[in-house]
């Protein structure tokens, strides 16, 4: 090589010595969400665990995800489907509650005021018991569903019902030693009937077309609706319950059709799991209601002693036991004749879960686990 290439040479050289290195692109970080597989695992165990089927809708950092599990119709053999409608049951109670608040948030209804400035004669010791007591069980007032349970074939009885909502209200009437308003937490759908007469009685209509014009219009809920009749329109989930034992030759009964008036605003929405989970979406991120409403009904105190770290809002739960590591999770359960729905947000609020299996009162204990199980594989960070 002549001394003049090799002169070039060791230039090109010292630049290339010199010149910055090429940045090393990093590795984009795993999305943050549970494993699919897992969750349809999850959801299989819960069906093995002895419900006829499940549906699932999951939200998070991985997108959405849809999955299903066994059958929703036993006499057909109809397979499940992710967007089957179901009875929602206890669900309900936060669609009211968000009705209600947004009524305080109008200065139609006081959180504090009584609830006899309203509804006159129509509670028993009204003239004690504030809007909030209802909204958070702390009323003090007895729980039709008792009363209808001691029936001597209580869930035919029901199924078959044309009970009024003063009717329901009726029925506890004459309930002996109850605790003072305020003094003690106690799960009463009767609050919720009064609270549900209470947004009639303000707004002058229907409870359904509140709801309707309230929430499901506004936020394109297309698989809900709060019935008038018995029956479930559109693909949907069959309800099952052992109503006459588990013993051997024993099977479930189809209680899909059931009559609103058994629960009316306590637990009668029929939704899906996108559904569910929108609602949620939207109520939780201030959507739905003001800033301070939406904190007052986040305002959690504990449920009674049996159910330890749980906590209850103004129509929310909250739950410690799913997520130790992460916080509490909030939404809300639902239990009816033939079905049992479950939708709850990640303490951080990035993950999403609405469970439903089509067995209801007769879910065993082996199901319910694995319901859990499933709920927890989709909200927690750490198992």
């Amino acid at each position: 090589m002549s001394h003049r290439k090799a002169a070039a040479a060791s230039v090109l050289l010292a630049a290339a010595l010199l010149a910055p290195a090429a940045p090393v692109m990093a590795a984009a970080p795993a999305p943050d969400g549970a494993d699919r597989a897992a969750l349809q695992q999850a959801l299989d165990a819960t069906v093995a665990a002895g419900v006829p089927g499940a549906v699932a809708e999951v939200r998070d950092g991985r997108g959405v995800w849809r999955g299903s599990s066994g059958v929703g119709d036993l006499q057909s053999g109809q397979a499940a489907h992710a967007g089957d409608r179901f009875r929602a049951g206890s669900v309900t109670k936060s669609f009211v509650a968000t009705l209600v608040l947004q009524l305080v948030a109008e200065g139609k209804v006081g959180l504090d005021e009584v609830i006899e400035r309203q509804l006159p004669g129509v509670v028993p010791n009204g003239e004690h018991i504030t809007v909030r007591q209802l909204l958070n069980h702390t009323s003090g007032l007895a729980n039709f569903s008792d009363v209808l349970l001691k029936k001597k074939d209580p869930v035919r009885d029901a199924q078959k019902a044309t009970y009024t909502p003063l009717q329901l209200i009726a029925l506890i009437a004459d309930a002996k030693d109850r605790p003072a308003p305020g003094t003690t937490w106690e799960y009463s759908n009767t609050n919720y009937v009064v609270l549900g007469l209470l947004i009639e009685h303000v707004t002058g209509r229907s409870l359904g077309h509140e709801i309707d014009h309230r929430i499901v219009k506004p936020l394109h809920l297309t698989g809900t609706t709060f019935p008038t009749t018995s029956g479930i329109s559109g693909a949907h989930l069959h309800g099952y319950d052992w109503i006459d034992g588990r013993g051997p030759g024993a099977g479930p009964t189809d209680l899909t059709e059931f009559s609103p008036s058994a629960y009316w605003a306590a637990g009668t929405l029929i939704s899906t799991t996108h559904d569910l989970n929108t609602f949620f979406k939207e109520l939780l991120g201030g959507r739905l209601l003001p800033p301070r409403l939406t904190k007052e009904m986040r305002d959690m105190h504990p449920m009674n002693p049996e159910r330890t770290n749980r906590f209850y809002g103004l129509g929310l739960e909250s739950n410690g036991n799913l997520c130790p590591s992460d916080g509490p999770v909030v939404g809300h359960t639902g239990e009816v004749v033939g079905y049992q729905t479950f939708s709850f947000t990640s303490a951080d609020g990035k993950r999403q879960v609405t469970l439903s299996v089509n067995t209801g009162l007769t879910m065993n204990d082996a199901s319910g686990a694995a319901a859990m199980k499933m709920v927890s594989t989709a909200l927690c960070h750490t198992k």
